[in-house]
């Protein structure tokens, strides 16, 4: 199969290819191995947002729910086995991708958000997900949540590769990168191997926008930067990555077969019709990266979409953005901290809404 030109522009840049959704019927029908083969796709996650919408509006979960239903199983059995199963079978889809790439091929399935905030559930369902889907190409998903930042430590150290999700500032984004380095380091005190522990971590980018947007325009004026920050605040972010990763801490664990913890841009959507639908992406141009993007997205990028110059060429114009977004009157730290508590609070509602329907459907098959 030929690949996309504009997307396999992307991939040689150094920015992998993942995408954001996954559904039995997208496996099914072969379109997420035609995105592989023609839209230079090389990983996979997914949220609570996305396994609502899927299980939903689809038959093909039916006779997985009706033979649940006869069993009397509860609903949380009920939506891990069906998460599990779709995840699974995405890992084996892109098992050849693993194989060839040794880093990519990787399908993220999230723990339960209603524990973001609890430090022991997150680290004990990490290792219950870990179990159950048992594929080597799988990533946990754990909230960058101060409560959750040493289950990704435990996570680690327990040989388990994780996707570390809701990232918001630059300071949460060392101590998640201090996280990872722990845990491999309690690995190796522990005499176990690094061989196949992976992680990336998943940095947002166009809800900042919106946030940061909606404040301007209360603010009145300053107009020029609105539409700036999100990309702005991804570049310090890798800035920030490329200090850690160049560390003598991390060169002792690399010596030691270590892999980087990659950072992943998400919510790489345009929520704003006025900005480029492509910004997200070709303004994030850095080697050693990954891209998580809708679909819809990825088919405007490989319509017409053209990478914009490195990131690490924008690191002093990004830190002048965020400064006069800061003179303007924006309290920062108070962006980040109600971008997380809604952003949490969003997944609990969708995994509510997913528990309702599954348990509707439970009771109409039984």
């Amino acid at each position: 199969m030929t690949q996309n030109e504009n997307l396999a522009q992307l991939s040689k840049a150094g920015v992998a290819v993942w995408l954001d959704d996954l559904s039995r019927d997208r496996i099914r029908s072969g379109n997420l191995q035609s995105l592989v083969d023609e839209h230079s796709v090389v990983g996979v996650t997914t949220n609570p947002s996305i396994f609502a919408a899927a299980i939903s509006g689809s038959e093909s979960y039916d006779d997985q729910l009706h033979a649940m239903a006869v069993r009397g199983v509860s609903v949380e059995e009920a939506l891990r086995t069906i998460t599990a199963a779709d995840v699974r079978d995405a890992c084996d889809l892109l098992a050849p991708v693993a194989a060839r790439t040794g880093r990519d091929g990787r399908v993220s399935l999230e723990v339960a958000p209603g524990l973001a905030r609890h430090t022991d559930a997150t680290a004990a369902e990490a290792a219950h997900l870990w179990w159950l889907v048992d594929r080597p190409n799988l990533f946990i998903k754990i909230p960058a949540t101060v409560e959750s930042l040493p289950a990704i430590t435990t996570s680690i150290a327990a040989g388990i590769s994780v996707n570390v999700t809701l990232i918001f500032s630059t300071e949460r984004y060392r101590e998640v990168m201090d996280a990872y380095l722990t845990g491999l380091e309690q690995r190796l005190e522990q005499g176990g191997s690094l061989d196949g522990i992976e992680s990336v971590a998943s940095f947002f980018v166009s809800r900042v926008d919106t946030e940061i947007d909606k404040r301007l325009d209360a603010a009145g004026g300053h107009d020029e930067l609105k539409g700036k920050a999100g990309v702005a605040n991804a570049v310090l972010a890798y800035q920030a990555y490329e200090e850690v990763f160049g560390s003598d801490r991390w060169k002792a664990l690399e010596s030691r077969g270590a892999s980087r913890q990659r950072p992943l841009w998400a919510s790489t959507g345009v929520k704003n019709p006025e900005y480029s639908d492509t910004m997200y992406l070709s303004e994030l141009i850095a080697p050693d990266t990954v891209n998580t993007m809708p679909e819809k997205t990825m088919q405007a990028y490989a319509d017409h979409g053209q990478p914009g110059a490195p990131v690490q060429e924008a690191y002093g114009s990004a830190a002048a953005t965020m400064q006069a977004v800061a003179d303007a009157g924006i309290d920062l730290p108070d962006v980040f901290r109600v971008l997380e508590d809604e952003a949490v609070e969003k997944f609990v509602q969708a995994w509510d809404e997913l528990t309702g329907s599954v348990q509707e459907q439970l009771q109409d098959k039984s």
